[in-house]
């Protein structure tokens, strides 16, 4: 049967007009848009990284200029009805990263420099937020309308120093600096918007714009960034099939495994299940799974981030916090939560609202594959190749119900792992165990789950098994069963359906490994 010719799909490309123009892949987000540029004239939004926040820009840069053409069949032609063009300056931060103050300070003097001369400035003034209002009115004057104003990653220049005590006050003070002309450059503004991915105090960056509105949570936006599965289901279906067709699934079953991998997102609560856009293309492309989006950047100052807030592994799984706690902003924060969430590894998956609560977790997959992996180093040992062929291994047992053999394979893993000062401790081996067991496939393993008659420490969901994990320390396996069947830990999960393996576990901290285990089906 042949193929259907499928338009190229825009990897790397972040130019609205280059993706008309080539007839690329374009999602319609152009009502997002309409909306937005109708609601408030400052505008923030919020989002992690490679969710398509440039495009965006890129599509508000096209509109704006009036070019009504390259929105031809798109919602927004049927909405707009005078099509206004209007100078528009980009600036882009995304470059901005890993300087000093003074290299900064010449970094934002060349995003001004590329206008400066359109507009006729050719002596321009010293400071940057001189040169900034300067430019501003010099386009409004000559234009003869007022400006739209587009910063991409206004925080760019910040979130490698967000956990510097010294360099990031120097650093957020030149920002606020080329920032402080907007407020007073009102009369020759028409549209202000920016985007970045954390969210940096408004008095801390924009001094006294404090009309700003931020979007981010406002769920008439929630999927303005990210594709959602109706898109996925309508824009994006013919490649799905070629997906299924390179690995041996069924359209349906390409479906679930994208769902599991990439979905899970909510920047609001009610909100449509967003997936990662970088990563559905990505997979699209090459035709195969795998962590795009998580490889794409390395989250090094996240890691030093957990350390300094006593951040476990574990504590990924469930956090819980008002939208203050988290959707806040990170320079001044007193929890790693603002950080996590928008950065992109936990995300609302839940909200209380007779109490006025969210709870959050990872989102999907990949975020807790990637996220592990990267914690390997600090919580189990330097070499993580071995860590990850043991977890696969286990993963091959486990499969083929021989939870036996894994934890052999297990035990002399850990007479491996090289002695820490925390070693005698419960804690370190449950964290250890929940960083090995989080790597096997697709299983998910949650910690300290509450029933009503205590806590069970590790569960772990199979497809065909759900194994309850009882660990203790200098004792025997014996007292932990004992304890999973005086405690009735079954009961709570007797309505899963699935049949309920109990495991208990001992750790011997002498030899620093598990000694014994008892496996009893329920």
């Amino acid at each position: 049967m042949e193929m259907k010719q499928l338009k190229r799909l825009p990897i790397g490309i972040q130019t609205f007009s280059t993706i008309i123009e080539e007839n690329m892949l374009y999602v319609d987000k152009t009502e997002y848009i309409w909306k937005m540029i109708n609601t408030c004239k400052y505008i923030f939004l919020s989002r992690p990284r490679r969710f398509g926040k440039s495009l965006l820009i890129s599509t508000l840069q096209a509109y704006f200029e009036g070019r009504r053409e390259l929105f031809k069949g798109l919602a927004i032609e049927q909405l707009e009805k005078e099509w206004t063009a209007y100078p528009v300056l980009r600036l882009s931060m995304a470059s901005g990263k890993h300087m000093e103050q003074e290299q900064l300070d010449r970094y934002l003097g060349s995003r001004l420099e590329e206008y400066e001369s359109k507009y006729g400035i050719s002596n321009p003034a010293v400071d940057n937020n001189v040169r900034l209002s300067n430019l501003i009115q010099a386009a409004y004057k000559q234009t003869g309308r007022k400006v739209v104003l587009l910063i991409d990653e206004y925080d760019a220049p910040l979130l490698d120093v967000v956990h510097e005590e010294t360099q990031l006050p120097l650093l957020r003070q030149v920002m606020r600096n080329f920032y402080s002309p907007i407020k007073d450059c009102d009369p020759y503004l028409q549209f202000v918007f920016l985007t970045g991915i954390t969210k940096f105090s408004q008095l801390s960056i924009f001094s006294e714009l404090n009309n700003l509105m931020n979007i981010s949570m406002d769920p008439e936006f929630a999927a303005i960034c990210g594709i959602t599965k109706e898109e996925l289901l309508s824009d994006m279906c013919d490649y799905i099939e070629p997906l299924a067709s390179n690995n041996g699934w069924t359209a349906e079953e390409a479906t679930d495994v994208l769902r599991r991998q990439y979905d899970g997102y909510h920047f609001t609560w009610p909100s449509p299940d967003i997936f990662n856009p970088f990563s559905l293309l990505q997979a699209f492309t090459k035709r195969r799974i795998d962590n795009y989006w998580f490889a794409s950047g390395t989250p090094t100052y996240l890691i030093e981030m957990m350390r300094k807030f006593d951040v476990l592994p574990s504590d990924l799984t469930t956090m819980e916090g008002g939208a203050d706690d988290f959707d806040a902003p990170t320079e001044n924060m007193t929890s790693i939560l603002p950080l996590l969430y928008q950065s992109g590894y936990i995300t609302i998956k839940a909200y209380d609202e007779a109490f006025n609560y969210y709870t959050l977790s990872v989102p999907n997959r990949e975020v807790r594959i990637g996220l592990t992996k990267a914690l390997i180093p600090s919580y189990v040992m330097p070499n993580t190749l071995k860590v990850n062929n043991t977890a696969r291994r286990m993963a091959q047992l486990i499969a083929k119900e021989d939870l036996e053999g894994a934890l052999q394979l297990l035990q002399t893993f850990l007479g491996t792992v090289p002695y820490c000062n925390v070693a005698d401790s419960e804690g370190h081996y449950q964290q250890m165990l929940y960083i090995i067991f989080t790597l096997l496939s697709d299983y998910f393993v949650d910690v300290e789950i509450h029933t009503p008659t205590g806590r069970v420490d590790m569960v772990m969901p199979t497809a065909h098994t759900l194994y309850l994990f009882e660990l203790k320390l200098n004792q025997s396996a014996e007292s932990a069963m004992q304890q999973i069947d005086l405690k009735n830990y079954a009961a709570k999960f007797a309505l899963t359906g699935l049949p309920i393996v109990k495991v208990g576990i001992n750790f011997d901290t002498t030899r620093r490994t598990l000694t014994d285990w008892q496996i009893v089906r329920d």
